[in-house]
């Protein structure tokens, strides 16, 4: 046997075609039926005795696939919130286009980085106020859907006092309407072909868990093609063959059941932990604004970066988050919970990412000229760390890079209005 080639494929099978390792040619593994529509995109696939090793070049990076809400942001200008049972008189008030996926969508796509929508908005002129705001900042809408049947659009109400922070109510709508039981095979193919994958939780949990696991299960049938591979090469011989079709069953509902592939050492000799292997799937981050209800244990293993702020933090751990000391202890539980990574948004103290069993990762705020309007902060911060992280640059610098997007933001009023391009991100950080 010569070597292993390996060359970029559109196509998988997770049941593989067994022959004799004396006259092994080119074997096509399929995952689970799955094609790809991107052909700028291609999985692995494995060759045995190959003269030589060819690949296609990669014209453009794997997408950012933002699956979340859009909303019509309903903005008031208030010096301060009424009390209970008052009525003041705002100084102004207008519509402009939001919600947090598409805040991050927009973000994205400003960064000049290939993202995709996908969302929910009804029929009605809210609904075209968001889609024509989204085409324009460059996001693609293929997978936004306009929902008839009188489903009004998703829309917020924000309460914009004189120091630039805000408080806001939200209306579900559209983005918490009408989703379907299973998402289509259109909407969990972008997913797949993602280079990272964006969540909140304006949306339903239920929808949030079938994007996340779409990663998790990619990845488990790259780990199965992987042993596969070394099976043929350890039981190639054409009297092993109910061998290996045996242990390949096994392997495989081992991997999609249980996440783990372990063995006896008697059967294979191999030891494989899924979370060894996690990092090679599509990286999924779940921001936590929206609902306030519990964060549903099935997500959370399934998310790869956890992004709350102080208060979403505190609600969902049930711990103080006063001090960074009390923020760290509350990071330490959401690692208990199964997510390795937290991203924990700090507002004017900046930002950490806590890393299970790693020192913290600190970022201070880059000071803004003035703060106009706090609306999209956050999310602007959270889709530049996932566009800096997904082209490959260090924890730290995603969070420089974010810090320097966030600070941007909070100077124009609105919150798509308000995302920066790359060019003003990249002279801001040359200023500092």
């Amino acid at each position: 046997m010569e070597g292993i080639a390996f060359s970029p494929s559109n196509n998988f099978n997770c049941y593989p075609q067994i022959h004799p390792i004396k006259t092994l040619t080119p074997i096509p593994f399929r995952f689970c039926n799955y094609k790809t529509n991107n052909p700028n995109q291609s999985l692995l696939s494995f060759s045995i005795n190959s003269s030589k090793t060819t690949q296609t070049p990669i014209t453009q990076p794997p997408p950012l696939v933002v699956v979340g809400s859009a909303n019509a942001d309903i903005y008031v200008e208030i010096d301060r919130l009424p009390t209970e049972g008052e009525t003041i008189s705002a100084k102004n008030g207008q519509t402009l286009a939001g919600g947090k996926g598409a805040n991050q969508a927009t973000c994205g796509a400003k960064l000049s980085y290939p993202t995709y929508f996908v969302g929910q908005v009804g029929d009605d002129a809210h609904g075209k106020l968001i889609t024509q705001a989204l085409g324009n900042g460059g996001v693609r809408l293929e997978y936004l859907k306009s929902l008839g049947g009188g489903v009004p659009t998703g829309h917020a109400v924000v309460m914009l006092q004189s120091n630039g922070q805000n408080s806001i109510i939200i209306v579900g709508g559209a983005n918490m309407s009408s989703w379907p039981d299973k998402l289509s095979d259109q909407d969990l193919d972008v997913v797949k072909n993602a280079g990272i994958v964006l969540l909140q939780r304006e949306i339903p949990d239920s929808v949030n868990i079938q994007v996340a696991k779409v990663g998790t299960f990619m990845l488990l049938c790259l780990l199965f093609l992987l042993v596969m591979l070394w099976m043929i090469l350890e039981f190639g011989q054409k009297d092993d063959a109910f061998k290996l079709e045996r242990v390949a069953l096994c392997a495989f509902e081992m991997i999609y059941h249980y996440g783990i592939f372990m063995i006896s050492k008697e059967l294979l000799s191999f030891d494989v932990s899924f979370q060894a292997a996690k990092g090679a799937g599509v990286t999924v981050i779940m921001d936590a604004g929206g609902m306030d209800a519990p964060m549903p244990q099935e997500l959370l293993k399934f998310v790869d970066i956890f992004s709350p702020n102080e208060s979403e933090l505190r609600r969902l751990t049930g711990m103080p988050t006063d001090n960074f000391e009390q923020i760290s202890q509350a990071a330490a539980k959401c690692h208990k919970m199964g997510v390795k990574q937290v991203l924990v948004k700090l507002g004017a103290k900046g930002s950490a990412l806590f890393i299970e069993g790693e020192e913290p990762i600190t970022q201070p705020i880059i000071p803004a000229a003035q703060v106009v309007d706090t609306t999209g902060a956050g999310d602007t911060f959270t889709a530049s760390f996932a566009v800096a992280l997904v082209e490959g640059k260090s924890k730290r610098e995603c969070l420089n890079f974010a810090a320097a997007a966030a600070s941007l933001c909070v100077q124009v009023k609105g919150a798509i209005p308000s995302m920066p391009d790359r060019k003003s991100i990249l002279n801001l950080l040359q200023s500092v």
